[in-house]
């Protein structure tokens, strides 16, 4: 049974997104082309029309009959030297001489024109239609009786239009619509594509926390659980040893909760589902408080305070300040010697100064990542230091004091009220 990872499933429902947007707007492109060419074939024909209504309307009223017929008014026209042409013939009616005008832009047959004469007359209707040249061409043509006195159809005005041009001009319409549609749908899916890349993006980058924080979890435990089990078999071994390897347990234990806890508020930060709980706090009193609740480990910490007030949120805040403090106490000395950490607060900031071994100034960004650390540790509790201070818009910095050992500054915006 073949099984399919949570990252291909979102790139097929991207793709399955980017194929829905594209056919609902191809199927809307193509009706929309559709009406287009369709309302341009009809128009080029209202265009025709037009040409050989003016004609057999205009002929019409130039032709004089009063028992014979007198083209002398048709002669002098200008209708009878351009296109469309034209012919006046009887159609079965009383015989006169047939008139034609004297341009010829379409070879048609004699035949012909007197038939749709003598439907025209015989009739008494408007005849019109589409008929082919005496060279193949497709012509519209319009026959359209002409009444005496008392309305009997005496002959007919026969007017043809070749559609050449009209079909020439059509066709390109056509190419350039069907041109423009496939260059829209093209347009349109790769705009659905970054769309629905868009639209799953959240899922996406959910999907990408949480397998960074299984991995920074299986990362972060796996050293401490290791050392755990190492501890738990030397004193089911020597039972006689279990008093002084239980209170390095309970500590390691402790350490791994402190581990989750990072693991979770980093991942919640992440995600942006972490809900800034922002109010007026008085900095120095909080870090008073957090050093009085930190276990030290035997180090010696002190704190030099003046008051300042920032806007944060102190949760936050907290998690933040014993981030370093447990950093500086753990880290922050030479090996077999006691640890000294002093912190200063004034000013939005809090200064958290060691007497270990510094930290590579070059390597200092590395320090803020995830993995990163410059101690065998996995870096997370810096990374959510760095993470507190910009949510709150404020900054971190590192770098080596003259006389040896590490000092993070952890900035925050004063608060003015």
């Amino acid at each position: 049974m073949t099984t399919h990872s949570s990252a291909d499933r979102l790139r097929r429902l991207r793709w399955t997104l980017t194929a829905l947007f594209t056919v609902m707007n191809t199927v809307g492109l193509v009706l929309f082309a559709w009406l287009l060419i369709t309302e341009d074939g009809e128009q080029g024909e209202e265009r025709i029309d037009a040409d050989l209504t003016q004609v057999t309307s205009s002929v019409s009223r130039l032709v004089a009959f009063d028992g014979t017929v007198d083209f002398g008014l048709v002669n002098t026209d200008v209708l009878n030297d351009r296109c469309p042409q034209f012919a006046i013939l009887p159609g079965g009616a009383p015989a006169f001489q047939a008139h034609l005008s004297r341009v010829t832009c379409v070879p048609m047959s004699d035949q012909l024109l007197n038939g749709l004469a003598t439907e025209a007359v015989r009739g008494g209707k408007l005849v019109q239609g589409h008929q082919k040249a005496t060279d193949g061409a497709v012509v519209k043509v319009r026959a359209e009786p002409l009444r005496d006195g008392e309305g009997k159809a005496f002959a007919a005005v026969v007017a043809v239009q070749s559609t050449e041009a009209e079909d020439t001009a059509h066709t390109r319409f056509t190419l350039l619509v069907i041109g423009g549609t496939v260059l829209l749908v093209a347009v349109l899916g790769f705009a659905g594509h970054l769309l629905s890349g868009r639209s799953i993006r959240p899922a996406a980058a959910a999907l990408q926390q949480q397998e960074v924080l299984l991995a920074e979890t299986a990362h972060d435990l796996r050293t401490p659980v290791a050392a755990l089990r190492a501890l738990a078999e030397t004193a089911m071994a020597n039972p006689a040893q279990s008093a002084e390897l239980l209170p390095r347990t309970v500590r390691l234990a402790a350490r791994m909760g402190g581990i989750i806890d990072d693991l979770l508020v980093r991942a919640r930060l992440a995600a942006g589902v972490e809900q800034l709980n922002i109010q007026p706090i008085w900095l120095d009193q909080l870090v008073v408080g957090v050093v009085e609740d930190t276990a030290t480990e035997g180090a010696e910490v002190t704190v030099t305070a003046a008051p300042t007030k920032v806007n944060a949120d102190p949760a936050l805040l907290q998690r933040a300040i014993g981030n370093l403090l447990d950093n500086a106490v753990r880290y922050g000395r030479h090996p077999g010697a006691k640890a000294f950490v002093h912190l200063t607060v004034a000013g939005g900031t809090v200064t958290v100064a060691d007497h270990g071994p510094g930290i590579d100034t070059t390597m200092a960004d590395e320090a803020f990542d995830r993995f990163a650390s410059t101690g065998g540790s996995s870096g997370l509790g810096l990374s959510i230091v760095r993470w507190v201070a910009q949510s709150h818009g404020g900054t971190l910095a590192v770098y080596n004091a003259d006389e040896g050992g590490a000092i993070f500054e952890l900035r925050f915006p004063v608060s003015t009220s």
